[in-house]
Protein backbone atom coordinates (compact mmCIF):
# COMPACT_ATOMS: atom_id res chain seq x y z
CA UNK A 1 0.00 0.00 0.00
CA UNK A 2 1.41 3.36 -1.03
CA UNK A 3 1.22 6.52 1.05
CA UNK A 4 1.93 10.06 -0.11
CA UNK A 5 4.19 12.00 2.24
CA UNK A 6 3.27 15.70 1.92
CA UNK A 7 6.54 17.17 3.18
CA UNK A 8 8.81 14.66 1.45
CA UNK A 9 6.62 15.15 -1.66
CA UNK A 10 6.72 11.51 -2.72
CA UNK A 11 4.87 8.22 -2.37
CA UNK A 12 6.35 5.37 -0.35
CA UNK A 13 5.31 1.85 0.51
CA UNK A 14 3.88 1.77 4.02
CA UNK A 15 5.30 -1.68 4.72
CA UNK A 16 8.81 -0.38 4.00
CA UNK A 17 8.44 2.38 6.59
CA UNK A 18 6.93 -0.04 9.10
CA UNK A 19 9.85 -2.42 8.49
CA UNK A 20 12.38 0.37 9.01
CA UNK A 21 10.66 1.58 12.18
CA UNK A 22 10.32 -1.99 13.45
CA UNK A 23 13.95 -2.76 12.64
CA UNK A 24 15.15 0.31 14.52
CA UNK A 25 12.90 -0.69 17.41
CA UNK A 26 14.44 -4.17 17.49
CA UNK A 27 17.93 -2.65 17.52
CA UNK A 28 16.88 -0.30 20.32
CA UNK A 29 15.62 -3.22 22.38
CA UNK A 30 18.71 -5.36 21.76
CA UNK A 31 21.45 -2.75 21.99
CA UNK A 32 19.93 -0.15 24.30
CA UNK A 33 20.36 2.73 21.82
CA UNK A 34 17.86 5.24 20.47
CA UNK A 35 18.59 4.17 16.90
CA UNK A 36 18.44 7.63 15.38
CA UNK A 37 21.98 7.34 14.03
CA UNK A 38 20.81 4.39 11.92
CA UNK A 39 17.27 5.58 11.17
CA UNK A 40 18.24 8.65 9.14
CA UNK A 41 20.67 6.80 6.81
CA UNK A 42 18.08 4.06 6.22
CA UNK A 43 15.42 6.64 5.32
CA UNK A 44 17.85 8.30 2.92
CA UNK A 45 18.48 4.90 1.30
CA UNK A 46 14.71 4.58 0.79
CA UNK A 47 14.74 7.84 -1.15
CA UNK A 48 13.50 10.20 1.58
CA UNK A 49 15.19 13.62 1.18
CA UNK A 50 17.96 13.95 3.80
CA UNK A 51 16.51 17.16 5.27
CA UNK A 52 13.12 15.48 5.85
CA UNK A 53 14.77 12.30 7.17
CA UNK A 54 16.73 14.30 9.76
CA UNK A 55 13.81 16.40 11.01
CA UNK A 56 11.32 13.51 11.13
CA UNK A 57 13.91 11.18 12.68
CA UNK A 58 14.41 13.57 15.60
CA UNK A 59 10.70 13.21 16.41
CA UNK A 60 11.01 9.41 16.42
CA UNK A 61 14.01 9.60 18.78
CA UNK A 62 11.98 11.80 21.14
CA UNK A 63 9.21 9.19 21.32
CA UNK A 64 11.57 6.28 21.97
CA UNK A 65 13.42 8.28 24.65
CA UNK A 66 10.22 8.86 26.61
CA UNK A 67 9.56 5.15 27.00
CA UNK A 68 13.16 4.49 28.02
CA UNK A 69 13.23 7.18 30.70
CA UNK A 70 10.30 5.66 32.63
CA UNK A 71 12.25 2.47 33.31
CA UNK A 72 15.37 4.35 34.39
CA UNK A 73 13.37 6.74 36.56
CA UNK A 74 11.84 3.83 38.48
CA UNK A 75 15.34 2.44 39.10
CA UNK A 76 16.63 5.82 40.28
CA UNK A 77 19.30 6.03 37.57
CA UNK A 78 18.51 9.58 36.37
CA UNK A 79 20.68 12.45 37.64
CA UNK A 80 18.17 15.31 37.37
CA UNK A 81 20.62 18.02 38.46
CA UNK A 82 23.15 16.94 35.84
CA UNK A 83 20.33 16.79 33.25
CA UNK A 84 19.45 20.44 33.91
CA UNK A 85 22.94 21.60 32.92
CA UNK A 86 23.03 19.23 29.96
CA UNK A 87 19.69 20.72 28.87
CA UNK A 88 20.99 24.29 29.13
CA UNK A 89 23.70 23.42 26.66
CA UNK A 90 21.34 21.23 24.63
CA UNK A 91 18.83 24.02 24.02
CA UNK A 92 21.58 26.41 22.92
CA UNK A 93 23.24 23.78 20.72
CA UNK A 94 20.01 22.58 19.13
CA UNK A 95 18.85 26.15 18.40
CA UNK A 96 22.22 26.94 16.84
CA UNK A 97 22.10 23.66 14.91
CA UNK A 98 18.65 24.40 13.47
CA UNK A 99 19.84 27.86 12.39
CA UNK A 100 22.85 26.26 10.70
CA UNK A 101 20.57 23.62 9.16
CA UNK A 102 18.32 26.35 7.68
CA UNK A 103 21.34 28.25 6.35
CA UNK A 104 22.78 25.17 4.63
CA UNK A 105 19.33 24.35 3.23
CA UNK A 106 19.11 27.81 1.65
CA UNK A 107 22.59 27.36 0.19
CA UNK A 108 21.61 23.96 -1.23
CA UNK A 109 24.34 22.13 0.71
CA UNK A 110 22.35 20.45 3.49
CA UNK A 111 22.10 17.02 1.80
CA UNK A 112 25.86 16.84 1.29
CA UNK A 113 26.61 17.99 4.86
CA UNK A 114 24.23 15.40 6.33
CA UNK A 115 25.78 12.58 4.30
CA UNK A 116 29.35 13.62 5.12
CA UNK A 117 28.47 13.98 8.81
CA UNK A 118 27.07 10.47 8.94
CA UNK A 119 29.99 8.91 7.06
CA UNK A 120 32.51 10.59 9.37
CA UNK A 121 30.72 10.01 12.67
CA UNK A 122 29.49 6.48 11.94
CA UNK A 123 32.89 5.47 10.64
CA UNK A 124 34.70 6.71 13.75
CA UNK A 125 32.14 5.35 16.23
CA UNK A 126 31.79 2.00 14.45
CA UNK A 127 35.55 1.47 14.27
CA UNK A 128 36.08 2.29 17.96
CA UNK A 129 33.19 0.02 18.95
CA UNK A 130 34.60 -2.78 16.80
CA UNK A 131 38.01 -2.56 18.46
CA UNK A 132 36.54 -2.48 21.97
CA UNK A 133 34.02 -5.27 21.43
CA UNK A 134 36.53 -7.50 19.65
CA UNK A 135 38.99 -7.03 22.51
CA UNK A 136 36.30 -7.93 25.05
CA UNK A 137 35.00 -10.92 23.03
CA UNK A 138 38.35 -12.58 22.37
CA UNK A 139 40.21 -11.36 25.44
CA UNK A 140 42.65 -9.16 23.52
CA UNK A 141 44.80 -6.98 25.75
CA UNK A 142 44.37 -3.30 24.95
CA UNK A 143 47.54 -2.20 26.69
CA UNK A 144 45.73 0.21 29.01
CA UNK A 145 47.44 0.55 32.39
CA UNK A 146 45.44 -0.52 35.40
CA UNK A 147 44.00 2.27 37.48
CA UNK A 148 40.86 4.21 38.25
CA UNK A 149 38.10 3.75 35.75
CA UNK A 150 37.10 7.43 35.89
CA UNK A 151 40.20 9.44 36.90
CA UNK A 152 40.02 13.08 37.91
CA UNK A 153 41.05 15.32 35.00
CA UNK A 154 42.36 18.86 35.05
CA UNK A 155 39.27 20.18 33.25
CA UNK A 156 37.11 19.13 36.21
CA UNK A 157 38.64 22.07 38.13
CA UNK A 158 37.31 24.74 35.75
CA UNK A 159 35.30 27.60 37.33
CA UNK A 160 31.73 27.22 38.65
CA UNK A 161 32.29 23.86 40.34
CA UNK A 162 29.17 22.21 41.73
CA UNK A 163 28.33 18.97 43.52
CA UNK A 164 26.27 16.36 41.69
CA UNK A 165 25.38 13.93 44.50
CA UNK A 166 23.58 11.35 42.34
CA UNK A 167 26.67 10.96 40.14
CA UNK A 168 29.11 11.42 43.03
CA UNK A 169 30.90 14.28 41.24
CA UNK A 170 32.26 17.72 42.13
CA UNK A 171 33.07 19.30 38.77
CA UNK A 172 32.68 22.52 36.80
CA UNK A 173 29.12 23.14 35.59
CA UNK A 174 30.63 24.37 32.32
CA UNK A 175 31.47 20.78 31.33
CA UNK A 176 27.92 19.36 31.17
CA UNK A 177 26.76 22.55 29.43
CA UNK A 178 29.44 22.07 26.74
CA UNK A 179 28.65 18.35 26.36
CA UNK A 180 24.92 19.11 26.09
CA UNK A 181 25.58 21.79 23.45
CA UNK A 182 27.44 19.27 21.29
CA UNK A 183 24.52 16.84 21.60
CA UNK A 184 22.10 19.61 20.61
CA UNK A 185 24.02 20.43 17.43
CA UNK A 186 24.11 16.72 16.51
CA UNK A 187 20.36 16.43 17.09
CA UNK A 188 19.66 19.31 14.72
CA UNK A 189 22.12 18.45 11.94
CA UNK A 190 21.87 14.64 12.02
CA UNK A 191 18.40 13.98 13.47
CA UNK A 192 19.81 11.90 16.33
CA UNK A 193 19.49 12.05 20.09
CA UNK A 194 23.25 12.14 20.28
CA UNK A 195 23.46 9.30 22.79
CA UNK A 196 26.13 7.42 20.84
CA UNK A 197 28.37 10.49 21.27
CA UNK A 198 27.06 11.84 24.59
CA UNK A 199 27.30 8.58 26.54
CA UNK A 200 31.09 8.17 26.02
CA UNK A 201 31.61 11.88 26.78
CA UNK A 202 29.53 11.65 29.96
CA UNK A 203 31.57 8.65 31.10
CA UNK A 204 35.10 9.68 30.12
CA UNK A 205 34.93 13.51 30.16
CA UNK A 206 32.44 14.20 32.95
CA UNK A 207 33.39 11.04 34.86
CA UNK A 208 29.81 9.92 35.51
CA UNK A 209 29.20 6.33 36.67
CA UNK A 210 27.87 4.12 33.88
CA UNK A 211 24.79 3.17 35.92
CA UNK A 212 23.31 6.69 35.69
CA UNK A 213 24.63 7.76 32.29
CA UNK A 214 22.00 6.15 30.04
CA UNK A 215 18.97 7.33 32.05
CA UNK A 216 20.37 10.87 32.35
CA UNK A 217 21.17 10.98 28.64
CA UNK A 218 17.67 9.83 27.69
CA UNK A 219 16.05 12.34 30.05
CA UNK A 220 17.74 15.37 28.47
CA UNK A 221 17.32 13.84 25.01
CA UNK A 222 13.51 14.12 25.28
CA UNK A 223 13.57 17.90 25.62
CA UNK A 224 16.40 18.53 23.17
CA UNK A 225 14.78 16.50 20.36
CA UNK A 226 11.40 18.11 21.15
CA UNK A 227 13.05 21.51 20.74
CA UNK A 228 14.62 20.39 17.46
CA UNK A 229 11.30 19.05 16.15
CA UNK A 230 9.42 22.28 16.93
CA UNK A 231 12.16 24.51 15.50
CA UNK A 232 12.54 22.38 12.37
CA UNK A 233 8.78 22.39 11.77
CA UNK A 234 8.59 26.18 12.21
CA UNK A 235 11.86 27.21 10.53
CA UNK A 236 12.56 24.70 7.76
CA UNK A 237 9.15 22.96 7.38
CA UNK A 238 10.82 19.54 7.05
CA UNK A 239 8.93 17.51 9.69
CA UNK A 240 6.70 14.96 7.93
CA UNK A 241 4.09 13.92 10.51
CA UNK A 242 2.73 10.82 8.66
CA UNK A 243 6.29 9.57 8.22
CA UNK A 244 7.14 10.10 11.88
CA UNK A 245 3.94 8.42 13.11
CA UNK A 246 4.48 5.27 11.03
CA UNK A 247 8.07 5.00 12.22
CA UNK A 248 6.95 5.40 15.84
CA UNK A 249 4.32 2.67 15.48
CA UNK A 250 6.81 0.23 13.96
CA UNK A 251 9.43 1.12 16.55
CA UNK A 252 7.07 0.49 19.48
CA UNK A 253 6.41 -3.08 18.32
CA UNK A 254 10.01 -3.79 17.35
CA UNK A 255 11.37 -2.60 20.70
CA UNK A 256 9.39 -5.26 22.56
CA UNK A 257 10.78 -8.00 20.33
CA UNK A 258 14.31 -6.59 20.58
CA UNK A 259 14.17 -6.50 24.38
CA UNK A 260 13.41 -10.23 24.44
CA UNK A 261 16.13 -11.08 21.93
CA UNK A 262 18.71 -8.93 23.69
CA UNK A 263 18.39 -10.81 26.95
CA UNK A 264 19.67 -14.02 25.36
CA UNK A 265 22.86 -12.56 23.81
CA UNK A 266 26.21 -11.91 25.56
CA UNK A 267 26.95 -8.19 26.00
CA UNK A 268 30.26 -8.40 24.09
CA UNK A 269 28.63 -10.10 21.10
CA UNK A 270 25.85 -7.49 21.11
CA UNK A 271 28.37 -4.64 20.90
CA UNK A 272 30.31 -6.44 18.18
CA UNK A 273 27.16 -6.95 16.10
CA UNK A 274 26.15 -3.30 16.54
CA UNK A 275 29.62 -2.17 15.44
CA UNK A 276 29.37 -4.26 12.26
CA UNK A 277 25.90 -2.84 11.51
CA UNK A 278 27.14 0.73 12.01
CA UNK A 279 30.12 0.16 9.71
CA UNK A 280 27.91 -1.46 7.06
CA UNK A 281 25.56 1.57 7.02
CA UNK A 282 28.59 3.89 6.92
CA UNK A 283 29.99 1.98 3.94
CA UNK A 284 26.70 2.16 2.07
CA UNK A 285 26.45 5.94 2.59
CA UNK A 286 30.09 6.44 1.56
CA UNK A 287 29.46 4.41 -1.61
CA UNK A 288 26.48 6.62 -2.40
CA UNK A 289 28.67 9.71 -2.14
CA UNK A 290 31.41 8.52 -4.48
CA UNK A 291 29.69 6.05 -6.84
CA UNK A 292 28.62 7.21 -10.31
CA UNK A 293 24.83 7.86 -10.34
CA UNK A 294 22.67 5.52 -12.42
CA UNK A 295 21.14 8.59 -14.10
CA UNK A 296 23.34 11.60 -14.69
CA UNK A 297 21.97 15.04 -15.37
CA UNK A 298 23.09 18.64 -15.30
CA UNK A 299 21.32 21.86 -14.34
CA UNK A 300 23.63 23.91 -16.54
CA UNK A 301 21.93 25.53 -19.47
Amino acid sequence: MSLYLPIAEQSVEVWELVAVGGGIGVLSGIFGVGGGFLLTPLLIMLGIPPAVAVASGANQVMGSSVSGVFAHWRRGTVDVKMSIFLLLGGFVGSSLGVWLFALLKRLGQIDLVISLSYVGVLGAVGWLMLIESAAATWGIKTGKPPGKRHPHHSWHALPLRLKFPRSGLYISALLPVAVGALGGVLAAIMGVGGGFILVPLMIYVLGMPTAVVVGTSLFQMIFVTANVTVLQAYTTHTVDIPLAMILLAGGAVGAQLGARLGGSLPAERIRLLLALIVLAVCGEMAWGLFATPAETFSLAG
